[in-house]
């Protein structure tokens, strides 16, 4: 009986963040306060999520009207692209040893309206008012002159996890036709014009409703260790009981004494007549299909 093997694939959605990070040591402060409102010292650009990004400090702050109040940190997207979907983190780092750092992050918490999207080349996402400036020039956040920052970007990225398992072939069949063969565990035993049978309740039951009803149900016989059989050939119930323990046809091709049990015509009006009393559909339907696909079937001339 030839197996076949099921290739079984499932695949699943993961939206994860694709994170690069980057520090920048931006020093001479003294020197940039003054350069006006809106002008801003750059770091060099670093890659994220396949994108360039930069982190821009503005000593005397982004905005016209906070009147140099407070220095603005932001980080901004330097290559092509629309609606990129990221995580942001900003820190100005301790550089007193004592780890204060100052940190503006949308990892690790829960974000109401999701990630940030920025929309095209040069938008960007930071702080205006990041620090106040009185405070920030006498912490140690500023040392010998420097700014110390480091940023995170996650951007946003959705895939697809395609997984293959090979499913083994189904044996079960395989299975119940060496029990069949052997006759191990059998318990019941069919009288077949002179020759005998072995076969297990349990199996025929679960094949056909008749045997069901016939072992366990309303047509249950006390007596129903060994049936003789009547108007069936051994041949025919010998093709009956492969079909529902191998849930396939024999090899209805091989040689025999009998040509004529072999005509398709015969063996059709007997498997109908078997199939009708045992409430086995499928049975007449595999020998159908045999037939159809046996461009030689034997035949009785």
């Amino acid at each position: 009986m030839e197996r076949t093997c099921v290739e079984t694939t499932k695949s699943t959605s993961i939206t994860d963040a694709e994170i690069g990070e980057h520090e920048h040591r931006f020093c001479d402060y003294s020197l940039s306060k003054g350069i006006g409102t809106g002008n801003y010292v750059a770091s060099d650009t670093f890659m994220a999520g396949g994108y360039l990004w930069a982190i821009y400090f503005y000593p005397d702050g982004k905005y016209v009207g906070e009147n140099c109040v407070y220095v603005s940190l932001f980080i901004v997207l330097v290559s092509e692209g629309s609606d990129v979907r990221a995580l942001f983190e900003l820190s100005v780092l301790d550089q007193s040893d004592k780890g204060r750092h100052i940190v503006r992050t949308h990892f690790g918490r829960r974000l109401d309206d999701g990630p940030y999207a920025l929309k095209r080349k040069g938008s960007m996402w930071g702080y205006k008012r990041f620090y106040r400036r009185s405070l920030f020039e006498t912490s140690d956040h500023l040392k010998d002159d420097c700014l110390h920052v480091r940023c995170r970007v996650g951007v946003i990225k959705s895939r697809t996890l395609i997984n293959s398992v090979v499913v083994p072939p189904k044996d079960i069949g395989q299975h119940f036709g060496k029990l069949l063969e052997c006759g191990k565990g059998s318990d019941v035993s069919f009288d077949v014009k002179g020759e005998t049978f072995l076969a297990h309740k349990l199996v025929l039951a679960a094949r056909s409703p008749v045997f069901k009803a016939q072992f366990f149900g309303s047509m249950r016989n006390q007596n129903s260790m060994c049936i003789k059989v009547e108007d069936i050939e051994p041949h025919v119930f010998k093709v009956l009981l492969h079909f529902i323990y191998w849930d396939s046809l024999p090899n209805l091709e091989e040689p025999t004494e009998v040509d004529t049990e072999w005509s398709s015509t015969w063996m059709f009006r007997h498997l109908l007549s078997v199939a009708e009393r045992y409430d086995l559909f499928p049975l007449l339907v595999a020998f159908v299909l045999f037939i159809e696909t046996n461009t030689n079937p034997k035949s009785k001339p």
